[in-house]
């Protein structure tokens, strides 16, 4: 058996006691504590299925991944009445986070000054609060991006608190159908990782612009093609990790890699609730941590996906007991590292790090 130095099980799996970066699990007889735990693996093909985006959803695990079957119409200005762009000057655009901003940053080209406020690294974009400076920066705005679904929930508050009503608001949660109900989340927000989510909105953006400054359309519609040929390139490398590692069982410590496992055709294992739990800054339910543990010592797991801005104490050790059992991990961020790289260049560098991944765990069994 395994060492077993992080979860706590009181008799037979009673509660799970977090201390400051260590637990220990103990039991009151010889069995283990995995006997009896379901641990959710296929007993055969994968779980992943398409909805009607082409994008895809969790069903057997139960944690949808995409929402409706119809995508909203574009965002609207807060006024009625027509923008006026100055053809002489650049289009003001202010991004939350730095992977939108990479986007409409190659769309606006030199026409536009973007600016994206989450950029750190060192900074868990759930739990980022305002100042003036961002203040500043969404007042003078003409055109500004939000990821919506009560992720950036601090940027829709500076909207609403500046006053400004002629200004363009892309938020790409609406946009594609995933939703904030009654401060429920209905969806989940890390849209970046779906490609069919980045490519609406990237079409969204490109609308935006040419209805700011229309006269400029050629020049946009130019750095259009040439951005959807470069995320052409960019998703048929998921592509070939579909192709070679559908039906792989992996897990994750978060929500965030939802998206990208299903669209790869990977069979993403975690309990739903944990990976929940960890991307809005909540405990995890105690089983959830036992049965994720449990499934990294299963010998099944290909590759544990760890999100490298949400780190926490459990995830910490649910990381080493994955290295413990040679499960090969790979990290995984919120936004753009190093954030001088582009969108392409970033999400590029991390499907090789996972299709290499896959590949030496498939050439070792």
């Amino acid at each position: 058996m395994q060492k077993r130095t992080k979860i706590v099980v009181a008799a037979a799996v009673a509660a799970v006691i977090v201390g400051a970066g260590t637990f220990e699990v103990l039991t009151s007889s010889a069995a283990s504590p995995c006997n009896g735990v379901d641990l959710g693996l296929p007993a055969h093909g994968t779980a992943v299925v398409a909805n009607a985006h082409g994008a895809s959803q969790v069903t057997a695990r139960g944690l949808v991944a995409g929402a409706g079957s119809t995508v909203p119409a574009l965002s609207k200005s807060r006024s009625e009445s027509t923008q006026v762009y100055s053809p002489g000057h650049k289009i003001q655009v202010v991004a939350a986070e730095n992977f939108w901003g990479s986007l409409i940053s190659q769309l606006g080209g030199n026409l536009a000054h973007v600016v994206s406020i989450i950029t750190d690294p060192n900074t868990d974009p759930h739990e980022y609060e305002s100042n003036t400076t961002d203040s500043q920066e969404i007042t003078s705005a003409n055109y500004i991006i939000v990821n919506g679904v009560g992720y950036d929930t601090w940027a829709s508050d500076e909207i609403s608190a500046d006053g400004e009503t002629n200004q363009t608001v892309l938020n790409v949660g609406p946009l594609n159908g995933v939703h904030v109900t009654g401060n429920i989340v209905t969806g989940n927000p890390h849209m970046w990782y779906s490609p069919t989510y980045v490519n609406h909105t990237v079409a969204a953006m490109y609308t935006n612009l040419t209805t700011i400054a229309p006269g400029n359309t050629s020049t946009f519609q130019a750095n259009y093609a040439i951005l959807n040929a470069s995320l052409a390139a960019l998703y048929a490398q998921a592509g070939q990790i579909k192709h070679y590692h559908s039906g792989a069982v992996v897990a994750s410590t978060e929500s965030i890699f939802v998206y990208l496992a299903n669209y790869t055709g990977l069979d993403l294992i975690s309990p739903p609730e944990f990976m929940k739990a960890v991307a809005e800054g909540n405990d995890p339910p105690t089983q959830t941590v036992v049965t994720f543990q449990c499934q990294l010592e299963s010998g099944k797991v290909a590759m544990l996906v760890y999100n490298e801005q949400t780190v926490t104490p459990i995830t910490t050790n649910l990381k080493t007991i994955a290295v413990e059992n040679n499960v090969t991990v790979v990290g995984v961020t919120e936004t753009i590292q190093p954030p001088t790289d582009t969108f392409q260049q970033w999400m590029g560098a991390q499907f090789t790090y996972l299709q290499n991944a896959l590949n030496a765990t498939a050439l070792g069994s």
